[in-house]
This record gives structure tokens, C-alpha cells and sequence, in this order.
């Protein structure tokens, strides 16, 4: 898929552990052996598993540094020592690009292009979640991530509803950025022999996942509900689940089996700007049950069930009816697998390569002198 010009292309790219971010990362970096990344890991430490699966490629170098994430409680007083900690990374590594997932950091000291990814954003989070604005304690961070965005010089967002958002909070014209979607292995996500369960995955404490609908609506179904992901937030504090079924943070490969088995996935999002877990599903022949957010319209309309995110009658009608149809599961579980099929890492990679390309120059793609 590359050049060998590429191959002395080193690009420092920022990531965290917490979230999906994380898979998006590995997936890229996995899909492009011949870019060197340099992968800059801020906040909570990744886990023994996360290193290991970084470790199995040979074209990452991990740096990790304990700085809070611009969305985190007292990000602030983090902000400049993370960017002079990026700048010097960009200067020892020689990087030809820096490739920011997020905002803050992208007014950075780095004689190179910046590109920032928006992968999600407070602002839109809490509209979403609780129906109004932010309050004012969020100002400092919506300064911020204005100045990031008028700062970099490329965006990307995974789905046109997030250039929306950003456009709404930030005030980003809507054709300043470019739309390229997330991508996974799909030979990693692979029907197998269903299961009568309900299967959902995502933080459990994150309110715009609203996982916890699910296990209001459990105990009045008649296949379990089982759910993946972490209880406890980085910040402190844990969710409770009485009905559902929680499996606590599976590997990938566990999570692909746990799929391939389950007839139905569930994501009653109130805020989702691109799903990776909803596409890891589809690929895997689930029938899809989302909650009826513009992102997930705009990726899966015609091949799942919307329902509103808060309408947990709705959404106990609507798994009983999925429960009771197996022609109408298979038609739903057939419509998102070949959706999914439009959502390929190879297909990511290729327009992230493009990009790169096109940010750097033909002289820096590159032979030094």
C-alpha cells in the first residue's frame, strides 16, 4: 500500500488508552507497516494487554506521559508542558507530521504539518447527554479546542455529523474539514453459530453510551443482556448494573468471539460520533438496535433498528420484537454485515495515506539529503 519513499515518513501521533481512540490508533498504524509512528500516550497508563499489542508492531514507538486529557478536570494547568513534551518528541523522532487525536495539542512548537482528528468533543457530549449547553466551567476547554482547530492544518472527522458539531460549538466552517471513517481488520470479526443474547459494549459510566437503559430494560426480556467494557471512570467512581450481565473489559480477540456468538447488538447512544463497537458488531452478523442519533443514521440507515436513546419502552418493544422474528434478526444481521464491508481498514488506510502525502510534500515523503 505505500511507497518506499514513505518509509522514512516518521509521524508522531497522540493517543489515549481510555477509549476508542486507542483501536483506531493500532488499527492505522497496523494498516500502514511502512510509515514509522512514534505513539504519544497521555493519561491513564495503558494496560498490560494494550502494550503488548503495540509491541507486536514493529513500526510503533510508544512514549507514555502521565498529562491529563484536555477533557479531564484541570487540563489546563497540563496544557503546556504536554505540548513541549509533543515538540521535543517531534524534534528527537524527526517527525515529518504530527497527527493529533484531538484538539488542544495542536498548537504545537513542531517545524512540520499538524493534522487534528476529531474524535469527539465535550461540548456535543453534554448537549447531548443532558440537553443543553455546557455550563461555564467549560469555557476554557471550548477556547481551547477552538484554537487547536484554527491552528492545525488539515481536519478530519470520522462521520459528517461531527464536522456538524464542530461547526455548531466552535464555529468551524462545515467544509473545513474532511470526512474519512474509521476502519477495521474485518477478517478479525466473523459470524459464528448465534446465540440467544443481547450483546453491548462501551463504558459503562460514559452517560452518552447510556448502556444503563439496557439494564432497565433487561429484566423484562427473555435473552440475557450482556455487556463489555470498563465500570469505573478514569476520574474515580463506578457504574452499577443489577440486571445486565457485564463482562468487564474483554481482549479483542475475546470481544470478537463474544460478538460472533451474539444474535443482537445493542448501542442506545445519546452520543456516538462514529461507533467502532457498532461496526466490530455488524461485521460480525449481529442485528443492530442503535439509538436514532445523527452519526448512526448517517452510517447504518436501512441496515438496523433506531430507536429513541430515551425511550426505554421503546427500546424493551423493540428487542422483544427482534427476540420473537428471527427472519426479521437475519434480514437486519445480513443488511449491516455487507454494510460493514464499506468500513475496512484498507480503506481507511488508503485515504489517511493520501492525506499524509499530501500534508507533507514530495520532498518530505522523502529523501533526505
Amino acid at each position: 500500500m505505500s511507497s518506499p519513499a514513505d518509509r522514512r515518513l516518521t509521524v508522531l501521533m497522540t493517543a489515549d488508552a481510555v477509549g476508542g481512540v486507542w483501536n483506531y490508533t493500532l488499527a492505522l498504524c497496523a494498516a500502514l507497516p511502512a510509515f514509522r509512528f512514534v505513539l504519544a500516550v497521555m493519561g491513564p497508563s495503558p494496560s498490560e494487554t494494550q502494550r503488548m499489542a503495540v509491541a507486536r508492531l514493529d513500526n510503533v514507538v510508544l512514549e507514555e506521559a502521565p498529562y491529563r486529557l484536555e477533557w479531564m478536570a484541570g487540563a489546563d494547568a497540563d496544557l503546556g508542558a504536554s505540548r513541549q513534551w509533543l515538540a521535543s518528541l517531534a524534534r528527537r523522532h524527526d517527525a515529518g507530521l504530527v497527527h493529533i487525536n484531538g484538539y488542544a495539542h495542536a498548537p504545537l512548537d513542531a517545524d512540520c504539518p499538524i493534522l487534528a482528528v476529531a474524535h469527539s468533543d465535550v461540548l456535543s457530549w453534554w448537549q447531548a447527554v443532558h440537553g443543553e449547553a455546557a455550563p461555564a466551567e467549560w469555557d476554557p476547554y471550548e477556547r481551547e479546542v477552538a484554537a487547536g482547530l484554527t491552528a492545525a492544518d488539515r481536519i478530519v472527522a470520522p462521520s459528517r455529523a461531527v464536522l456538524d458539531d464542530l461547526a455548531t460549538h466552535y464555529g468551524v466552517p462545515r467544509d473545513a474539514g474532511m470526512v474519512i471513517p474509521n476502519g477495521i481488520d474485518l477478517a478479525a470479526y466473523m459470524p459464528r453459530p448465534k446465540r440467544p443474547v443481547i450483546m453491548a459494549a462501551g463504558r459503562l459510566w460514559d452517560a452518552a453510551k447510556n448502556l444503563a437503559l439496557l439494564d432497565d430494560v433487561a429484566a423484562g426480556l427473555s435473552w440475557p443482556v450482556e455487556i463489555a467494557g470498563k465500570a469505573m471512570s478514569p476520574e474515580g467512581g463506578a457504574a452499577r448494573f443489577a440486571a445486565a450481565h457485564l463482562f468487564g473489559v474483554l481482549t479483542p480477540a475475546e470481544m470478537a468471539v463474544r460478538l460472533g456468538r451474539a444474535a443482537i447488538f445493542a448501542a442506545p447512544a445519546r452520543y456516538e460520533p462514529f461507533g467502532l463497537g457498532i461496526l466490530e458488531a455488524a461485521a460480525s452478523g449481529c442485528a443492530l438496535v442503535l439509538g436514532d442519533i445523527p452519526s448512526l443514521r448517517e452510517n447504518w440507515q436501512g441496515a438496523a433498528l433506531f430507536i429513541a436513546p430515551d425511550d426505554p419502552k421503546a427500546w424493551r418493544g423493540a428487542l422483544r420484537h427482534l427476540i420473537d422474528d428471527a427472519g426479521e434478526r437475519a434480514q437486519l444481521a445480513s443488511a449491516a454485515q455487507q454494510r460493514a464491508r464499506g468500513f475496512s481498514r484498507e480503506a481507511m488506510a488508503r485515504r489517511y495515506m493520501a492525506l499524509y502525502r499530501e500534508m507533507v510534500g514530495d520532498d518530505a515523503r522523502r529523501e533526505v539529503a
